[in-house]
């Protein structure tokens, strides 16, 4: 496959244990700044912009690959053989569980949040990504309807028009990778064998709460976090609490370096 240039950003001690942060479909790294802020004193924290979004951009879209594959290689390559917690919020778990279950070695623990099971038979059909990709057409337009359906129409309509190209740019990554998540399981639970923290919002929508209970029945020994009054936003918006209730566990199930950072970093914010 060609290669994108892929567009990373690490912060924290370059000698502590390794966190990840892994971004949504039609998001980038930007939205997990806050999260890796309250990570970075005690963690070496590393954000990325995925193939296709953001600083991570192709120039010809048509000629890159969107698969989960692609989405592996790009990961392996960043972490070039360290170990990492790897941390994905929605289309974002599903690599960093594809990754863990391909090379199981570069996994000390997964934490996800919302994470679409969208090859799944029960999987509704009206979520914002499969409505955005059920028809053929503009790649650009089915990112248009996507985010019309995340934010509203006023405030798309009030994104200054560079904004609302750039996002339309996206198009060709998220009906690739999401029409690919649709038709292909991207991991297996038994190839899940490190520690798993799986996460949902209180407040978030009925497939996504129903899809984490279903990892959590399927990993054996995995966690089930419920985080009170958050929507699928929740490591955006309430990052404190997330770092706190969702990568906290992870930490202490990964065990050594990464359960003695947290510690630290517990205590210096008590």
């Amino acid at each position: 496959m060609r290669m994108t240039s892929i567009w990373a950003e690490e912060a924290g001690p370059p000698d502590a244990p390794l966190i990840v942060l892994i971004h949504g479909s039609m998001d980038r790294s930007a939205g997990l700044l806050r999260l890796s802020r309250r990570l970075d004193d005690c963690f070496r924290v590393l954000r990325y912009d995925r193939r296709g979004y953001g600083r991570s951009a192709s120039t010809d879209p048509a000629s890159d690959r969107f698969d989960m594959a692609a989405h592996v290689a790009d990961l392996v390559a960043l972490l070039a053989g360290r170990r990492a917690l790897l941390v994905g919020h929605s289309y974002g778990g599903n690599v960093a569980l594809a990754t863990a279950a391909r090379h199981q070695e570069l996994a000390a623990a997964v934490a996800v949040y919302e994470t679409p099971l969208s090859w799944e038979p029960w999987w509704p059909g009206t979520t914002a990504g499969a409505s955005a990709t059920a028809t053929e057409g503009d790649p650009g337009d089915a990112a248009e309807r996507f985010m019309r359906r995340l934010l509203g129409d006023h405030l798309w309509e009030s994104l200054p028009e560079r904004t609302r190209a750039t996002r339309r740019a996206e198009g060709p990554a998220m009906v690739g990778e999401l029409r690919d998540l649709q038709a292909n399981r991207p991991w297996f639970a038994e190839q899940i064998l490190c520690p798993l923290v799986v996460s949902y919002g209180s407040d978030g929508a009925s497939h996504h709460q129903r899809g984490m209970r279903f990892v959590h029945d399927q990993v054996p020994g995995s966690e089930c976090v419920v985080l009170t009054g958050c929507r699928h936003d929740a490591p955006m918006s309430n990052s404190q609490l997330f770092a706190s209730a969702v990568v906290g566990p992870a930490a202490r199930a990964a065990g050594g370096a990464w359960a003695d950072a947290f510690s630290r970093s517990a205590a210096s914010r008590s």
